[in-house]
This record gives C-alpha cells, sequence and structure tokens, in this order.
C-alpha cells in the first residue's frame, strides 16, 4: 500500500506545482501589463488582483507624490469617488435590516423639511437604484466653479439641490446621480444619531479591521496619502481643490487596495449583514446602459471563454485627482481593484485586459494614446500643426484613438478658447467612433460654441439619433430649434 500512497501524494505535489506556475504566470503577465500602462502615462497608482479569493498580484505603480518622488505602494491611500456608494448602501440596507428604515417609503418620512412636492414622491429605493429623478448636483451649471471649493454642512448643501424640478417621474428610468447618494448619507446622520463618518466607522470599518480607510478629510495629516494630479496632455498638474464636504456620502472615502480586498472578502460573509440583505446589494433593479444596476453597485456579465458568462458587480470612481474601479466575479472570487492618482484614465480597458489573463483569453495590448500628442500639437502649434500630427501618426501600430481621452484632449481645446482646435479634434473623435452618441454631442457642443447653429444642430440630431436616451442632447437641440 506504501508505494501507491507515495506515488499518489508525488502527483498531488506535481499538480500543485503546476498551478503555483501557472498562478505565477498570470501575475507575470498582469504585472507586466501595468507596467506598460504606467509606461504609457495611463495608470499611476496601485493594484491588486485576487484568483479564487488569493491575492496573486499586489503592487504600486509610479508616484504617490510626484514632487518628492514618493512611489505608490500597497498601502498607499486614495481617494475612491463614487466607489464611496456601495459603502452608503450598504449602511442604508443595515438600517433596514435592523427595522430603523424602509426602503420603499417617501424620502419625507425621514426628511420631514425636505420639499413635500417632490419627497413625498420619492422612495429611499429610488434614492439607492439612481431613479429618483434628482439633478445630479455635480452635473449643474458652474458647479465647480461656484460650489466645489466651498464647505458645508449635509443640510445646508442638500438645500442646494432639494428645491429644483424633477427630471423624469421617481422610477421611471436610471440617471446617475451624486444627489441621491448624499441624501442617504443624510438620512443616515437622521436616523443613526452619528455623523456620516461616525456611523460608517462604528458599523463596517472597524468591524472589518479596515485601518486603512475613512472619510478624506483635507485638513487631516493622513499617513500615506496619495496626492491627486490630473494630465494636461503630456503636462501633469496638481489636481484642483474640492471641499470633501461636497461629494460626502456619495465619493468622500479614501482607502487602499488592501482595505478593499478585505471589504471585498467580507462580502461573502454574512458578518454584518444577513444573506437576504446581502442579496438585496447584487439585485438587477433597473437597466444603466449596457448593465443593469443594484444598490450602490453595477450588474453586468462578462465573457468567461468555454464556461460562457459570468456575472460581474462593479463599480468605478472619479474624483479631482483620481479615478478607481473595483471588479469582482463572485462565482470564481476573482477581484481585480485599480486605484490612479492622475486623474480620468482608461482603468475599464486595463480590467478587460486583467480579467481576459485571469480567464486565459486573448487581451489588447496597451497603447499610446493619440490625444496627448494632438493635445499638444493643437493648443501650442495650431490647427495646422495638429492636423499633420494625426496624419503622421494615425497608422501608427503604437498608437490608439481612445474614445474617452480624445475627448477630453477636446473639453481641454474648447475650455481653453480654442474652439476651431477644439473642432477639429472632435471631428476625428466623431469620425472613428461613429457609432458614439457622445462623440457627436461633444462635436455639436463645440459648433454651437463657435456660433455654427446649422453644424450643432446638425450633430446633436446625430447624438440624439445613437443615443435616445441623451436628454442633454435633446434639450440643447430643443433651445437651438427655437431660435
Amino acid at each position: 500500500m506504501k508505494k501507491p500512497i507515495k506515488l499518489l501524494a508525488i502527483c498531488l505535489l506535481a499538480i500543485l506545482f503546476s498551478f503555483t506556475l501557472f498562478a505565477q504566470d498570470k501575475t507575470k503577465q498582469i504585472e507586466d501589463l501595468l507596467n506598460k500602462y504606467n509606461q504609457y502615462g495611463q495608470f499611476n497608482g496601485s493594484a491588486l488582483v485576487a484568483e479564487n479569493g488569493k491575492v496573486i498580484l499586489k503592487k504600486g505603480f509610479g508616484s504617490a507624490n510626484m514632487e518628492w518622488n514618493i512611489p505608490n505602494q500597497s498601502d498607499t491611500k486614495f481617494r475612491l469617488g463614487s466607489i464611496s456608494k456601495q459603502f452608503t448602501a450598504f449602511l442604508i440596507v443595515k438600517l433596514a435590516e435592523e427595522g430603523k428604515i424602509k426602503l420603499d417609503v417617501p424620502i419625507t418620512t425621514y426628511l420631514p423639511d425636505y420639499p413635500k412636492a417632490t419627497g413625498d414622491k420619492i422612495t429611499i429605493h429610488h434614492l439607492l437604484t439612481h431613479t429618483s429623478g434628482i439633478p445630479n448636483y455635480t452635473s449643474l451649471p458652474n458647479f465647480f466653479k461656484d460650489k466645489s471649493r466651498n464647505p458645508y454642512t449635509p443640510e445646508e448643501f442638500v438645500k442646494t439641490f432639494s428645491s429644483l424640478p424633477l427630471e423624469f417621474t421617481p422610477g421611471e428610468k436610471f440617471n446617475y446621480s451624486n444627489s441621491g447618494y448624499f441624501l442617504l448619507g443624510y438620512i443616515i446622520e437622521k436616523i443613526s444619531g452619528k455623523s456620516y463618518e461616525q456611523y460608517l466607522q462604528a458599523t463596517i470599518l472597524t468591524p472589518l479591521k479596515m485601518v486603512n480607510s475613512g472619510y478624506d478629510h483635507s485638513d487631516v495629516i493622513l499617513k500615506n496619502r496619495a496626492s491627486g494630479y490630473e494630465k494636461r496632455g503630456k503636462k501633469i498638474i496638481n489636481s484642483p481643490y474640492l471641499d470633501m464636504s461636497i461629494p460626502y456620502a456619495a465619493g468622500s472615502l479614501y482607502s487602499t487596495v488592501e482595505d478593499l480586498y478585505l471589504w471585498d472578502q467580507a462580502l461573502y460573509t454574512n458578518k454584518l449583514l444577513s444573506s437576504k440583505s446581502m442579496e438585496s446589494l447584487f439585485n438587477s433593479y433597473i437597466k444603466a446602459g449596457k448593465s443593469s444596476y443594484g444598490y450602490g453597485w453595477f450588474i453586468e456579465e462578462a465573457d468567461n471563454g468555454s464556461a460562457g458568462k459570468v456575472k460581474v458587480t462593479q463599480h468605478g470612481g472619479g474624483i479631482n485627482g483620481f479615478n478607481t474601479i473595483i471588479y469582482r466575479i463572485p462565482e470564481d472570487k476573482n477581484l481585480i481593484v485599480l486605484l490612479n492618482n492622475t486623474g480620468g484614465t482608461v482603468l475599464n480597458q486595463i480590467t478587460e485586459s486583467i480579467r481576459a489573463i485571469l480567464y486565459n483569453q486573448p487581451f489588447t495590448a496597451p497603447k499610446i494614446s493619440l490625444a496627448l500628442e494632438l493635445l499638444d500639437a493643437f493648443s501650442e502649434q495650431g490647427i495646422t500643426s495638429g492636423l499633420n500630427t494625426y496624419n503622421k501618426l494615425k497608422n501608427d501600430p503604437t498608437y490608439a484613438i481612445l474614445e474617452g481621452d480624445m475627448n477630453n484632449a477636446g473639453y481641454q481645446l474648447l475650455q481653453s478658447g480654442k474652439t476651431k482646435e477644439a473642432i477639429e479634434v472632435f471631428k476625428i473623435n466623431a469620425a472613428t467612433y461613429p457609432k458614439s452618441g457622445n462623440a457627436y454631442d461633444s462635436l455639436g457642443e463645440a459648433y454651437l460654441t463657435d456660433g455654427n447653429k446649422k453644424l450643432a444642430i446638425a450633430n446633436y440630431k446625430k447624438s440624439v439619433e445613437l443615443n435616445p436616451k441623451n436628454d442633454a442632447g435633446k434639450k440643447a437641440l430643443e433651445e437651438l430649434l427655437k431660435k
């Protein structure tokens, strides 16, 4: 009997060794991928990847502070932006589980001073699922110019948007709104008798030992905090100041990739919530573009190779100087966390490539964003130089025309008064992505700024045709046709 047992042990060791080598190969592929994105200026931050619940990569890339050449590490603290919403949703569901709040009653039940004309129609569920119809305060005219740097109490800030007319009947459709999650934070304070920050700490962060997470305050000395930067073409600048009372329960938290792994693992347990309550976070309540939305999470399906489709729960975040994503595949306990401190970047694209590596699928290699070259050329040397640069590099396989980057480049030119140059960039983007309603919407706005009503109307019409849910485009078109 000894020989078969010994042979079995050797076989098991061989299998274990091969799995270890396989995991190491994936780790190297992911690390090489992130190094290349860092080299191309498209990722500067910290990353954590877990497979089957086990961390296979945990590393920083680039600088946490560029002025002092301090590198990003796995314990670097980043502002999360809208990833904060899943924590706010969790707190609300926790209160519901304890019988302290009902999700299907009007918000005026808990906020009696909220205008009843709209508040009586909006439920907590509507706030959680972005179906309330309350205008998104960060999209209001001159928000960043007039309000974003000033401190507010929750009560004061709610008054800045509570009297605005609803954009649609509550429950009718999905329209992402930071206002709804701001209100949820205020409701948490009213019900719990604690500040949002205190209740978050006591209910989630302390029990899960998330010691490197919390509500960010600009005046607090916070060890290992990453500085926030933004790109202007190839140049990097310090991000504009944002008072953290403004994003509040919709986006004011900070964390590390390590702490978000603890959070991910806790979501597989009933340590803090019952199974039924936990399931309610990840139900698909409303269609949200190509995804659906739960409570603080986007729900979607991704290709799992030969096994078909796999359910994904994910959410991104963007806040002055930071861009983030947490991407979970619960069926396999796979996790991707990317925290970036150079403003908006291609985190969705990076995440898709990492997911492909985890499932042994082909993925697109990183490319240099042509938008960076074009922004510099158009802004510094004018239209002729910009178009020459485009014609020279458009077929170069090391470059790619990335829709989001091109759109950002166009708006940077538009905001700096270079309207003609912006139009050329938006035209290139629309020609490259002819099925993108957003590309034509931006081009329409640029023509409108330039005073070309005819072409503004034509492009807004194309945008609305491609994306019938483009309410802002419809409104702009309506205004143009009145004149």
